[in-house]
């Protein structure tokens, strides 16, 4: 098992995502088509659940894509059966403390580093793929390795300990949430404030000490660029029902003049 994106990551190039957050396993197909280097199925705000989210990881992986998902919380099961169906990272919604992301890490890294639950699912065909053949010790590295943990910075209580949390052994990245950062903060979409700007800069080179990858959600690819100059290198930027509108206005604008 291999993690395309995160190949690109550890080699410090730039890459693009976006959130698939409607449609079905040909949508996800067309997304693993595209030139997007992951996608994120959204279930936090997405309608997906577990059995969908199989079948649209399965039509990626035809195209090699990079899939990630968003879980809709961070309990056990949430994190625990979207691994087991192949996801290649997760990104973990609203976490307000340390001890939250010490659970997140025990759900979803095998021992050593945690307590993740031994199965062979679809993510390792059924124990059929190279790297469920290595043995479990084997097994537990790859997956370890390969399957990335991402904690979301979007509230008061993750940025204040975000320092803490960027070092912890096996969280794999930050996330940041801008929204919900900035509601969270009382300057609810004023992301030009000095604070907010201050918040952004404080996640960043926290994760830089711990060399730990830094993603934040960017509406548009104008604001994609802008935080690229910033020195965020993994913008994820809008969604799939976004992208869907946008074309389809513009097709009728171009054909209605």
């Amino acid at each position: 098992m291999k993690n395309l994106w995160r190949e690109k990551v550890v080699k410090g190039e730039r890459t693009v995502g976006f959130f698939l957050s409607n449609g079905d396993a040909s949508t996800a197909e067309l997304a693993g088509l595209s030139q997007m280097d992951y996608i994120i199925i959204d279930t936090e705000h997405g309608p997906f659940d577990v059995e969908t989210v199989a079948t649209m990881v399965r039509s990626m992986e035809l195209h090699h894509s990079t899939t990630l998902v968003r879980v809709k919380d961070s309990n056990r099961n949430s994190i625990l059966k979207m691994l087991d169906v192949g996801a290649k990272g997760l990104i973990i919604p609203q976490v307000h403390t340390v001890e939250q992301v010490r659970e997140i890490v025990s759900y979803g890294k095998y021992y050593p580093l945690g307590d993740r639950g031994f199965a062979h699912g679809r993510g390792s065909w059924y124990g059929q793929a190279d790297h469920a053949k290595l043995g479990m010790t084997g097994y537990m590295e790859v997956c370890n390795r390969e399957c990335l943990l991402i904690p979301q910075c979007e509230t008061l209580g993750a940025l204040e300990h975000i320092e803490e949390i960027a070092a912890m052994e096996g969280v794999d990245g930050i996330f940041i949430g801008p929204f919900d950062l900035s509601i969270a903060m009382g300057i609810p979409g004023q992301f030009d404030q000095p604070a907010f700007r201050e918040a952004l800069a404080r996640i960043r080179n926290a994760c830089q000490k711990a060399g730990k990858f830094c993603m934040i959600y960017c509406p548009s690819v104008e604001a994609a660029q802008a935080r690229v100059k910033e020195g965020f290198l993994h913008p994820t930027v809008s969604t799939s029902y976004g992208y869907f509108l946008n074309a389809l206005n513009q097709a009728a604008a171009e054909v209605l003049g």
